[in-house]
């Protein structure tokens, strides 16, 4: 299947995949890869390794902006990679012009699902912590701003509200063929 499917898609093109499911995105991020018989480029494990720290420890000490002037950093490295799939948070992307300069590589890929799966997933994700207002509102502040990118152009959703990982996989697949055929 890989073989056909490359065969519609642009060797050197990108698929990019952001949005918000929850915890199995990247489980989602490499079977596409697999599928596909590309790489697999994590923004944010490229970040790490760009920095020597993880995302919580560039937070905790540089805050929010130099976090984002690191991830620019990094992001001009990102658009060199052809022929991956590549995952970015969605809050990175509608930082700055970084959207239009991912875009540029290849289709983007937005999971969504609606608010109560996410919410959900967060419960069943943070456990007792869902239950402490402070630790509920970060993750809420997150979750507001990785959903910016959400109807911007450029961005193709894929709804994976009833979808398992399998099938979430097939659903990607099936629209970035849709746009290889539409961009020609």
């Amino acid at each position: 299947m890989a073989s056909n499917i490359n065969l519609l898609t642009n060797a050197d093109s990108n698929l990019i995949l952001t949005g918000y499911t929850g915890p199995n995105q990247p489980a989602i991020g490499r079977a596409l890869a697999a599928r596909l018989g590309r790489k697999l480029v994590s923004f944010d494990t490229r970040l790490e390794e760009h920095t020597g720290m993880t995302l919580e420890e560039i937070r905790e000490i540089y805050g929010r902006a130099r976090l984002k002037d690191l991830e620019s950093e990094v992001l001009g490295e990102i658009v060199l990679v052809r022929g991956a799939v590549v995952r970015i948070s969605s809050e990175t992307l509608v930082h700055s012009d970084n959207l239009a300069q991912m875009a540029a590589t290849g289709p983007v890929m937005c999971l969504v699902a609606d608010l109560d799966a996410v919410l959900r997933r967060l419960h069943l994700t943070m456990g007792m912590r869902y239950h402490n207002p402070r630790e509920r509102d970060v993750v809420l502040g997150e979750l507001r701003r990785a959903w910016g990118v959400r109807g911007k152009p450029g961005i193709y959703e894929v709804d994976a509200t009833r979808l398992n990982e399998a099938e979430t996989v097939e659903a990607v697949l099936e629209v970035w063929q849709e746009v290889a055929l539409q961009r020609g």
